[in-house]
């Protein structure tokens, strides 16, 4: 048992300090005694010289005892017993020494007196009157708690109310310092459950935590992984991407550690992380697997490859499951007990990446206690989850019925595979480069060859494209890749090459110089990988944009997102010449975009965010700055912040992008009051409080301003038909658009001075 191994540090500790406590002033009290006899010294200096001594005394305390968590409220097995204890001795030795110098003075001076009946012209006690009584410490009087605002902790009051009822309901809040004052109710909820902002005279500091915890480390070999990965078949198509890109993710990072006494230009986080791949059933883990090694989607597993690669090179302790069986083992370590309060072992776990079947695993096993681990969560989600369908009560009111929303997270915690949902965080994945460094030797001799090659492995993508192919045939060869027996949708000209490795298709590409899409798949990693070979990408245009509301695949996944082409990030930040979107219906449109293409030579082009290094720094930014246990996250810095009043029937998202900025939903808590609008010269002669999604809002006319009233429903996405919506942008770095400039944690790689 823990509790009395504490129990008795503490006592050890407490008898030290008495010990030395009473040493030290007996030394003092001698002290005075033997000077007073030697010199007759002014009791002024020697009580000087005890005030030294006491100073280094406790400064020499304060230093060897900085990292202990301590106060009234955190606990019985603390040194706040021996504070007060300390205080009242301290109380009575300087009311004691304030007599005996008076007296001494009278002696000195002539002027006699009695000792007992001598006053003390400096009594510590009566200088502190305002303050708790010392001795009244002992009997569990506390001190004063002033509460700090609540902005941007909405359940924060409520769970205040809750412990007052029920703080005693289990023994669990009492073993965590809650005593049934105010005070520790706000302490539990800050610091435990993580509901209220900390009080000020709590916060600890960066370097604090980093002692409490330990730095991490970059890893620089791959074996450790290897080790854990070969273990399940579930696995075995990510460990085999990660052999095949581990020479450039270890270059990398050799790179930032040349030189013998070098580190990183950039800070590794100390945070431990969990990763977890969880699949509803265990067929599906394997049925995703086997797919991968016959030309089944594969984006879903190149992005937890990439992941897992990513936070394990950065240093942290990164544990994978695949199943339920494996999810309740290892939440039944962490969780420890049933008890309603989180236990101990919980600080075990920071991060949990998770993905959206496995959220539904999750929160069924946990039960009531996934609360506690609610902000730890990072979920990836290729599509998107928008905010009005992450709160519950939002959705049900607006009829949303789909199975993969109402989460009330935080927008921000659902990973993308693209920047295309700036509520949501943009995770990423790395773009393959295959060849090794010989085949890079010889890259440059490939010639490229008056060939297409088509984005569609599978037949059915084919059908009723004849009349687009035919328009690109005219001007050149036609190359597929398609796979299985049938290829009934494919015209008679195509090449078709079949299932190809990664180097094979790496050279194919290098060959070749347009990559031809045809509708679907939306948003795949491949036209990434074709551009970044060189091959100019033509991107099939949609009018009227694909959603949920006209198109099958995106119904019931929680979005209103828009697309307006086969790829939009390719559109938006690519573009010409490397992105040539095109209504493919139309002939004339087609021909005018290949004669383009084929009249200039396209170098090869991979935006930095989908590199190595870019999806380092982007991770290792996220788990600094991303902290969504502790209020409202206060990233990117402010200073980025760009306002824009939208014209009616028009979205934040829309209005920012045309300014080429990003619509930032960390900076809405800024502008979701009348004194912060009048600061960007917006007049609230009115004002109101709204849960929508489309506030804060202005009217223009009646110079009203509509604010946000619920956190979680602040949202880049949505338009006012007839309001102003105010609208958070900021500028982003080119190919990172996470970071706005000079805001994201910079990754310099550059060798490192002797």
């Amino acid at each position: 048992m823990a509790t009395p191994f504490l129990w008795k540090l503490s006592s050890q500790k407490l008898g030290f300090f008495l010990v030395s406590f009473g040493f030290i002033w007996g030394m003092m009290l001698l002290h005075f005694t033997i000077q007073q006899r030697a010199s007759h010294e002014n009791s002024a200096v020697l009580r000087q010289q005890i005030l030294d001594l006491s100073k280094r005394y406790i400064k020499a305390l304060a230093e060897e005892n900085q990292s202990v968590m301590d106060g009234p409220y955190v606990g019985t097995m603390t040194a706040y017993d021996l504070k007060k204890t300390l205080a009242v001795l301290l109380d009575n030795i300087m009311l004691r020494l304030g007599k005996l110098e008076s007296k001494v003075e009278n002696i000195y001076n002539g002027t006699g007196g009695n000792l007992t009946n001598g006053t003390s012209t400096a009594t510590p006690s009566a200088t502190n009157a305002e303050k708790v009584n010392v001795a009244d410490l002992l009997n569990g009087a506390q001190e004063k708690c002033e509460l700090p605002p609540l902005e941007g902790f909405p359940h924060c009051e409520g769970k205040l109310k809750w412990m007052k009822e029920m703080w005693r309901s289990d023994s669990c809040y009492g073993n965590y310092g809650v005593d049934g004052s105010t005070c520790s109710f706000f302490i539990y909820l800050s610091e435990v459950e993580n509901w209220c902002p900390r009080l000020p005279w709590r916060s600890k500091t960066l370097n604090e935590d980093l002692d409490r915890r330990g730095q991490a480390e970059i890893r620089t070999s791959f074996d450790e992984l290897y080790r854990v990965m070969s273990q399940r078949e579930e696995f075995r198509w990510m460990m085999l991407r990660i052999k095949r890109m581990a020479e450039p993710w270890l270059s990398l990072l050799l790179t930032i550690y040349i030189g013998t006494d070098c580190f990183p230009s950039f800070f590794f986080s100390s945070i431990r992380s969990w990763c977890t791949w969880v699949c509803s059933r265990r067929s599906r883990a394997f049925k995703i697997a086997e797919n991968a090694f016959s030309g089944g989607p594969l984006g879903e597993l190149v992005q937890w490859s990439d992941l897992i690669t990513t936070l394990y090179l950065l240093g942290h302790d990164v544990r994978i499951s695949a199943s339920l069986a494996e999810l309740k083992e290892i939440m039944r370590k962490v969780m420890g007990n049933k008890s309603s309060c989180p236990t101990q072992g919980d600080k075990v776990v920071e991060l949990i990446y998770i993905d959206i079947v496995g959220l539904t695993q999750f929160k069924k096993t946990l039960g009531p206690s996934w609360v506690h681990y609610q902000c730890m969560l990072r979920v990836l989600d290729s599509f998107g989850t928008e905010p009005e369908f992450n709160h519950a009560h939002y959705a049900q009111s607006k009829g949303h019925k789909t199975p993969w929303g109402k989460w009330n997270l935080n927008p921000q915690q659902f990973n993308t595979m693209f920047p295309h949902t700036p509520d949501n965080s943009f995770l990423g994945f790395v773009v393959e480069q295959h060849l090794n460094a010989s085949d890079i030797k010889h890259i440059d001799d490939i010639k490229r060859q008056n060939q297409s090659l088509v984005y569609g492995k599978v037949d059915n993508f084919w059908k009723d494209k004849k009349k687009y192919l035919d328009v690109i045939h005219s001007y050149m060869e036609v190359h597929g890749t398609v796979h299985g027996t049938s290829t009934v949708h494919l015209p008679s000209y195509v090449k078709n090459h079949g299932i190809l490795s990664g180097r094979d298709l790496q050279f194919l590409l290098r060959e070749t110089k347009l990559f031809v899409g045809l509708s679907f798949p939306y948003e795949g990693p491949a036209p990434l990988e074709a551009i970044a070979n060189g091959c100019a990408f033509l991107n099939p245009k949609f009018n009227p944009p694909k959603s949920s509301k006209n198109t099958d695949f995106f119904k019931g996944k929680p979005t209103l997102r828009e697309l307006t082409s086969q790829h939009p990030y390719a559109e938006v930040y690519i573009g010409e010449p490397h992105v040539w979107t095109v209504d493919i219906e139309n002939s004339a449109e087609v021909e005018r975009a290949i004669r383009s293409i084929l009249s200039q030579k396209i170098e090869p082009y991979l935006p930095y965010e989908f590199t190595c290094e870019g999806m380092l720094q982007r991770v290792n930014s996220f788990i600094e700055n991303q902290d969504f246990c502790h209020g409202q996250v206060m990233w990117p810095p402010l200073s980025a912040l760009q306002v824009k009043l939208a014209e009616p029937g028009r979205s934040c998202k829309q209005v920012c992008q045309e300014e080429q900025l990003i619509c930032e939903p960390s900076f809405f808590q800024h502008l979701n009051k009348d004194k912060d609008l009048a600061r960007f010269g917006v007049d609230c002669q009115t004002v109101e409080s709204s849960a929508d999604t489309v506030v804060p809002a202005y009217s223009q006319s009646r110079r009203h301003c509509i604010f946000q009233s619920d956190l979680l429903l602040f949202s880049c996405a949505g338009a006012h038909q007839s309001l102003q919506r105010v609208c958070p942008c900021r500028d982003y770095m080119k190919g990172q658009v996470p970071g706005c400039v000079g805001g994201l944690t910079q990754v310099v790689l550059t060798e490192c001075q002797k």
